[in-house]
């Protein structure tokens, strides 16, 4: 039979292992959050695939006579992206933004991209320079365009925002595992430590751990302490 003075000291140990692990994984996520200082870090990963869906809508031809240019878009889009304001806002910002672009010189180009009639829609686009009221059949034309473009932003936006997730996923580890190696040559002190040890991959695997750990350690902790003292009332 388990003694419980041992199951206490094992907990304690336990704990003190996901404490130090967490703490570890807090720390790198601290880290990664601090290189968006530099340039925005990893808030730029994903950006591209919502460069990519808007190329269609951004070229202007020759005289087209653009309110807003390809450069000033985009800029703003990125800041917006970087600075993490709500999806929401992002698409609704740059399905505005495109609709200022429309015009008869781009309107064939953004039919094309959407799968609406080009002749219908350059038709809108003069009538909306022309100060023009649109027909209903101009408004139920740009109803369908703007479904389209709103399913492309869609598909762009969580595309982007995936890539970000698991970019930032995949650069804690690399740092978690950097530094928990560093920490257990610290620690252990060792000849021998790097890459041959088994010190050295016990450090990495914690460092691979850290990160995932972080978030949940205080749970999980709680629940190791709930189920050792049901463990305890037990074998009383």
């Amino acid at each position: 039979m388990a003694d419980p003075a041992n199951l206490t000291g094992d907990l304690s140990n336990i704990l003190n292992f996901i404490s130090a692990t967490a703490a570890l994984g807090t720390a790198t996520m601290g880290l990664v959050d601090a290189t968006k200082a530099f340039g925005g870090g990893p808030s730029n990963f994903g950006f591209g695939f919502i460069r990519d869906a808007l190329v269609p809508f951004l070229a202007q031809p020759a005289g087209g006579g653009a309110v807003f240019s390809e450069d000033g878009i985009l800029q703003t889009l990125h800041a917006a992206w970087i600075n993490g304001v709500p999806a929401a806002d992002q698409k609704a910002k740059a399905k505005a933004l495109i609709h200022l672009r429309l015009s008869p010189a781009s309107a064939p180009a953004m039919a094309a991209a959407t799968g609406v009639n080009a002749t219908q829609l350059t038709a809108l686009a003069q009538a909306l320079a022309n100060g023009d009221q649109p027909t209903q059949a101009q408004i139920n034309l740009l109803g369908r365009f703007d479904v389209v473009l709103s399913a492309m932003l869609d598909a762009a936006y969580e595309r982007g925002d995936q890539k970000y997730r698991n970019a930032c996923k995949l650069l804690s580890l690399v740092i978690s595992a950097i530094l928990g190696v560093i920490g257990g040559s610290l620690v252990f002190g060792e000849s021998g430590y790097w890459w041959t040890s088994w010190h050295f991959w016990l450090s990495f695997i914690v460092g691979l751990i850290a990160t995932p750990l972080a978030p949940v350690a205080k749970d999980l902790a709680s629940s190791l302490q709930a189920a050792v003292k049901a463990v305890q009332t037990v074998k009383r």
